[in-house]
């Protein structure tokens, strides 16, 4: 019984690592609006980078409201992202972040550097 109780911990803690990157319909040529869903970290980073750097659109902003873990990894593509983009005169936001990335980035110190915002609405106006 006992072993049998542990299996269902262990399946509903070891989530498999997955991240789902949708581009929405509401994208244009100019602006690129990318849905996230899933855990952005170690794991998932090597096939975010190469997807999102390929975008191009002069502004993207990324949903990250189905994010449902961020690690250092994760952020640090993040960071890596904003960066490239910026050397290329182009834009990057992030909007709707989840409490748990929300407090990752804050804790990495980054709510400064990256533009955050708390809806894709919110992101879209600021670059009007």
């Amino acid at each position: 019984m006992f072993r049998r109780a542990q299996m269902r911990y262990f399946r509903r803690v070891m989530q498999p690592f997955k991240l789902d990157l949708e581009k929405l319909p509401a994208s244009t040529e100019t602006l690129a609006i990318y849905k996230l869903k899933g855990k952005l970290s170690l794991e998932t980073v090597n096939e975010f980078l190469p997807t999102s750097r390929a975008e191009a659109a002069k502004n993207v902003v990324l949903d990250m409201g189905a994010v449902s873990f961020l690690d250092s990894a994760g952020v640090g593509s993040l960071v890596s992202l904003f960066v490239s983009r910026r050397n290329q005169g182009k834009t990057f936001s992030l909007a709707a972040l989840a409490p748990q990335a929300q407090a990752v980035v804050s804790v990495a110190g980054l709510q400064n550097l990256l533009p955050i915002y708390k809806t894709v609405d919110e992101a879209i106006a600021k670059l009007s």
